[in-house]
């Protein structure tokens, strides 16, 4: 892991779940790393753990205190802090904004600010937590599928405009994962996530893998694959197993007597 050992890293959403998993990997490998959450207290927890740097705080503005807590640069820049809200176009319009702000807004606010230093020197690396809803979708949670599209395409356009010059991108787009974000899912997790969800670790050490292999699109879920090809072969097809998922996941809202 020469690429990892010694390097400045910024996890966002660092409190718990993957960003956790992720920032004590890379503290495990050698790094120098930030843990940055909204919530200071986790942010403090998992940092005093590591021997990490506590840098709380909202994911889209943290790249100046970072980088100064860090003694003035940044090797790695790991977006992953995200949220995720049920229904569909009828969703809250507050709800389609924080979407948009956290999960695509916040990585390209990073970038903007990262990209001069990475560009100047001739190297950097920009990890962004996806999710196979970026390359798929997900049921019930149109917000979250939309918003995660977007963000896999911000960081194919990086990979595809600056690999030449140095800068490393990977998307990672993992399905289910035990995380307080799976548990609040509700009945559409429970159809399509639950049954092959994995933990926090093992997205960390595929991340950790991705890096070493120098792979933009990380799949911790190795099926992830098979399903994305599936959807550009046979869109129609595709889509119809989606439909499928989709009327299981409404008798099961009525059964439960939660459908609107």
């Amino acid at each position: 892991m020469g690429t990892v050992r010694g390097a400045r890293v910024v996890v966002t959403g660092a409190g718990g779940g993957i960003g956790a998993a992720l920032a004590r990997r890379f503290a495990a490998e050698g790094a120098r790393v930030v843990v940055n959450d909204l919530d200071a207290a986790k942010a403090a927890s998992v940092a005093g753990e590591i021997g990490g740097i506590p840098v709380p705080g909202d994911a889209s503005g943290v790249v100046p205190a970072a980088r100064e807590a860090l003694g003035g640069g940044i090797d790695i820049f790991c977006a992953n802090a995200g949220v995720g809200h049920d229904g569909g176009p009828e969703a809250d319009e507050a709800l389609w904004q924080q979407s948009w702000d956290v999960n695509v807004m916040a990585h390209v606010r990073a970038a903007r600010e990262l990209l001069p230093e990475w560009l100047e020197r001739g190297n950097g690396r920009f990890v962004a937590t996806v999710s196979a809803a970026g390359i798929l979708t997900m049921i019930g949670s149109a917000p979250y599928a939309v918003s995660k599209h977007a963000a896999l395409a911000f960081a194919e356009w990086l990979s595809a405009t600056y690999r030449h010059r140095g800068i490393g991108v990977h998307a990672v787009c993992p399905q289910g994962v035990r995380t307080d974000m799976l548990t609040a899912s509700g009945t559409a997790g429970e159809l399509v996530l639950a049954p092959t969800a994995i933990e926090p670790e093992q997205v960390a050490d595929a991340v950790l893998a991705g890096i070493d292999e120098e792979r933009f699109l990380i799949l911790p879920h190795p099926e992830v694959a098979r399903h994305y090809a599936s959807r550009a072969g046979d869109t129609d097809r595709w889509l119809g197993g989606i439909n499928k998922l989709q009327r299981k996941f409404e008798e099961l809202e009525a059964a439960s007597g939660t459908s609107g």
